[in-house]
């Protein structure tokens, strides 16, 4: 018997969503066909939604998903990242791409980078190639997608947020190195931040610091593992100030994580890194000025600055086991809010716009 799905498709941001059916591909060997449970929407595919972020087109949106697997191609057995055997009906989440395996960047651990590159929820529809993001009923995973199982206990709304936004935390977090006993900033408390003050005190951090502008977001990230919180605005521009009303006179930043993306909050927190410490720079991912840094200072300094685009297996399979053993430890649930249908998707991005929520939900 035939399988139909709905989709929703992305045209142009003046353009609204083209619901309709399409057949369900014949699946090649090693692909898995997955049944959408519920889907986030990442602050790029509003930033996409709204024009301010290019996408190639007619896309399927959405990459935060998780699922359940419908189908496999054939009798032969299969299994995921960790080795476990994967069944239809099991609950799993994957990698937001896939790509060649022995690609010399997937040796280096940068998979998401490697030749054969696939990216779900950023692909052109084709002929050939449809059901590739979250906005649809059904999902096909590539080859070369690192799949896990999930714990059934995991709320489906958290479930989601793993293999965009946990993942990325996760990574971030590898490149800051050991985070045991050190004070880490957090620039930026949206969705990828609030997950990296959870995620950067589970490590053992000694403190860790919010940075953002918007007084709210820095009053939830308490409840995530935030100890102090620095507001800054026009009114506060100064942010060693704010840090020494705060931290006292001789506080120490060992790391920053910027998810802001904005050239100010990065330079700030160069401003801010101690002796020998480490930035890394997740969040500018969307055109803007140049950032102005102080070639001197990070000498003198000797400080490190990285930058990361998604994520690897590794990265994947920590915030597996993140979300696994501390969903119940910190309210993710409660940063979800809405739970749309795909018949309601405009009107879930234009909720998500007009009440800048940590994540709005779409479930099936």
């Amino acid at each position: 018997m035939s399988l139909s799905s709905k989709v929703a498709i992305f045209n142009a941001p003046e353009e609204p969503f083209q619901l309709q059916e399409v057949a369900v591909k014949t699946l090649e060997p090693r692909e898995v066909l997955i049944k959408n449970e519920y889907v986030t929407l990442c602050r790029s595919d509003l930033l996409t939604y709204s024009g301010k972020r290019k996408e190639k087109t007619p896309t399927l949106l959405g990459h935060e998903i998780v699922g359940r697997i419908a189908a496999f191609p054939g009798t032969e057995p299969a299994s995921d990242v960790r080795g476990e055997p994967l069944l239809l009906g099991d609950r799993v989440t994957w990698g937001i791409y896939a790509s060649a395996p022995d690609d010399p960047l997937s040796k280096q651990g940068m998979p998401q980078k490697a030749a054969d590159l696939f990216k779900y929820g950023h692909e052109t529809i084709t002929a050939d190639s449809h059901l590739h993001g979250g906005l649809g009923e059904y999902i096909v995973l590539r080859k070369n997608t690192p799949i896990i199982k999930l714990n059934e206990e995991i709320p489906l709304p958290v479930a989601a947020l793993i293999n965009c936004a946990v993942s990325t935390v996760a990574g971030a977090l590898r490149l800051s190195g050991d985070l045991s006993q050190k004070n880490v900033l957090i620039s930026g408390v949206g969705m990828l931040g609030i997950v990296a003050c959870a995620m950067s005190k589970a490590l053992g951090a000694a403190q860790v610091i919010a940075l953002d502008t918007n007084a709210a977001r820095l009053e939830k990230a308490r409840g995530f593992g935030a100890d102090a919180c620095l507001l800054m605005s026009d009114e506060q521009p100064d942010v060693k100030a704010s840090a020494t009303a705060v931290l006292g006179d001789s506080f120490t930043i060992h790391n920053m994580i910027d998810f802001s993306g904005a050239p100010q909050a990065m330079e700030n927190g160069i401003d801010l890194l101690s002796i020998g410490g480490t930035a890394v720079w997740i969040g500018a991912t969307y055109p803007q000025r140049q950032v102005q840094i102080n070639a001197e200072q990070v000498v003198r300094k000797i400080l490190s600055i990285k930058g990361l685009h998604n994520y690897n297996e590794q990265d994947l399979i920590a915030a597996v086991d993140f979300i696994t053993q501390h969903h119940h430890v910190y309210p993710f649930e409660q940063l979800v809010q809405g739970a749309f249908s795909l018949d309601q998707v405009e009107a879930a991005f234009q909720y998500a716009l007009e009440n800048n929520p940590f994540r709005v939900g779409i479930q099936f």
